[in-house]
C-alpha cells in the first residue's frame, strides 16, 4: 500500500491557526490599536526587522512569505478581511520571521505589542484565540524546516554548530542548517565570501548579517533577542535564573502588576527545560516535554507584561549607595539593572565527572542533556550514560525510542534514586543495557571527537572498553552561585543560599540574609528538588515580595488598569 503522507500542522490545525475575527469582536479589540492604510504592493512586515506589531485586516489581502534557504522564498499564506498577521515574535516586541506585502489596497488595525498584551489580559475569550494562534504559528516554523531564522553553515558534529544550534533550540527559535560538505548552497556561499574551513560555522542572519563562528550572546543580539536595558529603569523585582522557580516568579509576579525583569546567561527553562518528558507534574497525566511545558511558562510570563533578557549573565550584585535602598546587577555585558526587590532563581549547574580529557569531547561528544539534536547525533550508535536520578531515566527512555543503544552506567541501583515508574520502563527496554556499581575510567579520541569509553564496575574491577561516539551526563548538579561572592549573602557548606531562620532570626522562609533579595528553587539550601516544588516557590515568593515592599515604603509600580511594558 502506498504511504499516506502525515498532515502538516497547519493542515490539522488550520482554524485555530488562522482563526477569523468577525465584525463584533474586531470592534472590541479597536480601542488597542490604530488604523493604517497600505498601498498595493507596500512592505508590511521585513523578516529580521521588528513589526509594529500585531495586524488585523480590515480590509484587503496581505500577502505573507518566508524564506526557506539562502536568497529563496516561498509563500506562506494570504490574509483577508477578519484575518490577523503577526506570530509570538509581536507579542515580545522583536524581529519579524516572514516577510508580508500589500496584495492591493489594505486597511489594518495595528495593535502594538504592549497594547497586546492589554488586550490578551482585558479580552480572555478574545485573548485565548489570539495567543492559540500566536504560539501554533511559531511551532509551524519550528516544526517545518526553521524558516525565518538564522542560517548555520558548518559541518555535521561539529561542536560549534552543535551549540549555537542548542542555544537556538532552547529559546524556541527557528534556525535552518546547512551541511558545508554536503549541501550546494553552503559550499557556493563558502566559496563566494572566501570562507576558510578553520573559520567554520558561519551564521547568516536574516538582515544578512553575516558572523563566523559568533558566541551566542552576539547571535542573539543580531537576531534582536536581547536588547539594550534602560539606565534610568527601576523595576520592581529582577528575578536572575529562568527555570521553573524564577518563570513562576515572572508570571505571578507581572499578573499582579509588579514590573518584572528575567535575566538568564543561556535559555528559558534551566535543567527542567533539557528533560525528555516529565510524567510526574501535576495535570499533565500522559506527561509533558520540559522544553513544552517552559515555553508555555515563558510565553505566559510575556503576556502578563515580564520582559526577558535571555542570554544576559548577572556578574554581581550590591545594595544601592543612596537612601533608597535600591540593588544594582552588574551584567556580562556592563550594563547595570537596578531593581527594589531580587529573587536569585539561578538553580545548578551540570555536575562534571573527574575524568583525564573530559573537556576537551565537551564540545561535541559529551552532553549533558537528551534533545532531539543529540538523538540525531546518535542514530543506529551505541552510547553511554552515566546517571540514576530521573533526569537520567528520562533521557535514557527518549534515547531508547529513537532506535539508539544505551550503556546505562549507575554507581547504585536504580531503585535507590529514580521513581519506581522509570526503573520499570528502564528495565522493560530491550536496547538498554543497565551497568550497576559502574564508574567512567577513561575517554580516547582525537580533534574533539569520542571514539571509546571506559569505565570499571566496583573497585578492583575489570576495565570494559566499548567503541562509543557519545557520552551522556546525568550526575546531579552544583549550586550556581559563585557569582554571589562578595554580595553578603551567606550560603551553606555545598554551596546553596541559606535561607529563613537559616539564614537569619525572623527572615521569611524564602528570604536570604539580604532583606529584599529571596533565593527559591534549586539554588536553595532545603529545597525539593523537584519542578512543581519550584514553581509553588515562585508563587510563594511574590507574596513576600509584596509583604516587603510596602514593610519598606517601596511603591511598586503598578498599572490601573492592566499591566502594561514598553520595550
Amino acid at each position: 500500500m502506498p504511504t499516506v503522507p502525515t498532515p502538516s500542522l497547519f493542515d490539522q490545525r488550520r482554524d485555530q491557526m488562522v482563526p477569523k475575527l468577525d465584525p463584533l469582536q474586531i470592534e472590541r479589540i479597536r480601542r488597542f490599536g490604530e488604523v493604517r492604510s497600505f498601498a498595493n504592493g507596500e512592505q508590511i512586515m521585513t523578516a529580521g526587522e521588528v513589526a509594529p506589531g500585531l495586524m488585523v485586516v480590515l480590509a484587503g489581502k496581505i500577502a505573507v512569505t518566508e524564506h526557506v534557504t539562502l536568497g529563496q522564498s516561498q509563500p506562506v499564506i494570504t490574509h483577508e478581511k477578519g484575518a490577523f498577521l503577526g506570530e509570538l515574535a509581536q507579542l515580545a516586541g522583536r524581529p519579524a520571521l516572514v516577510d508580508a506585502k500589500a496584495s492591493g489596497p489594505v486597511e489594518a488595525l495595528i495593535i502594538p505589542p504592549e497594547r497586546l498584551r492589554a488586550l490578551l489580559i482585558a479580552e480572555a475569550e478574545l485573548g485565548e484565540i489570539i495567543m492559540r494562534a500566536l504560539i501554533l504559528r511559531r511551532m509551524r516554523i519550528l516544526r517545518e524546516g526553521g524558516a525565518g531564522g538564522p542560517i548555520i553553515v558548518g559541518r555535521a558534529g561539529n561542536g560549534d554548530v552543535l551549540r549555537l544550534e542548542e542555544f537556538l533550540r532552547r529559546n524556541a527559535h527557528p534556525h535552518q542548517f546547512l551541511n558545508s560538505e554536503t549541501d550546494a548552497p553552503a559550499k557556493a556561499l563558502i566559496e563566494r565570501f572566501h570562507i576558510d574551513p578553520g573559520e567554520l560555522p558561519i551564521v547568516v542572519c536574516p538582515r544578512g548579517t553575516f558572523m563566523r563562528n559568533p558566541s551566542v550572546n552576539e547571535l542573539a543580539r543580531c537576531l534582536g533577542l536581547v536588547r539594550p536595558i534602560a539606565a534610568d529603569r527601576i523595576f520592581d523585582v529582577a528575578v536572575v535564573g529562568a527555570g521553573p522557580a524564577g518563570l513562576a516568579t515572572a508570571v505571578y509576579a507581572a499578573s499582579e502588576g509588579l514590573s518584572s525583569l528575567v535575566l538568564d546567561c543561556r535559555a528559558f527553562g534551566g535543567q527542567a527545560g533539557a528533560s525528555a518528558r516529565i510524567e510526574n507534574y501535576l495535570g499533565f497525566p500522559t506527561g509533558i516535554t520540559g522544553m513544552a511545558l517552559m515555553a508555555r511558562a515563558y510565553n505566559q510570563a510575556q503576556k502578563f507584561g515580564a520582559e526577558m533578557a535571555i542570554p544576559d549573565e548577572a556578574t554581581s550584585i550590591t545594595a544601592g549607595e543612596n537612601a533608597s535602598g535600591l540593588f544594582s546587577l552588574k551584567l556580562q555585558t556592563g550594563e547595570e539593572v537596578r531593581a527594589r526587590s531580587v529573587v536569585v532563581a539561578t538553580g545548578a549547574r551540570y555536575r562534571r565527572p573527574d575524568v583525564a580529557s573530559l573537556e576537551g569531547f565537551e564540545s561535541s561528544s559529551v552532553h549533558y542533556w537528551a534533545s532531539p539534536v543529540e538523538a540525531k547525533l546518535c542514530a543506529n550508535q551505541e552510547v553511554a550514560l552515566v546517571g540514576a536520578g530521573n533526569s537520567a531515566g528520562q533521557a535514557v527512555v527518549f534515547l531508547a525510542g529513537q532506535g539508539v543503544k544505551v550503556s546505562m552506567l549507575a554507581r547504585r541501583d536504580l531503585g535507590e534514586t529514580m521513581s519506581r515508574y522509570l526503573v520499570d520502563r528502564v528495565r522493560g527496554l530491550t536496547n538498554v543495557e543497565v551497568v550497576t556499581g559502574a564508574v567512567v575510567s577513561g575517554l580516547e579520541g582525537r580533534d574533539g571527537i569520542l571514539e571509546a569509553v571506559r569505565w570499571r564496575v566496583g573497585a578492583n574491577g575489570q576495565e570494559v572498553r566499548r567503541p562509543i561516539r557519545h557520552l551522556f551526563l546525568f550526575i546531579g548538579a552544583e549550586p550556581n552561585t559563585d557569582w554571589l561572592r562578595g554580595s553578603g549573602i551567606s550560603l551553606d557548606a555545598k554551596g546553596f543560599v541559606l535561607t529563613g531562620e537559616d539564614a537569619a532570626a525572623g527572615r521569611h522562609p524564602l528570604e536570604t540574609t539580604r532583606r529584599g533579595i529571596f533565593a527559591i528553587g534549586d539554588v536553595r539550601a532545603q529545597s525539593v528538588k523537584r519542578v512543581a516544588a519550584a514553581v509553588g516557590e515562585g508563587a510563594q515568593v511574590v507574596a513576600a515580595i509584596h509583604a516587603y515592599l510596602a514593610a519598606t515604603s517601596k511603591s511598586p509600580t503598578v498599572s490601573t488598569t492592566v499591566p502594561l511594558q514598553t520595550h
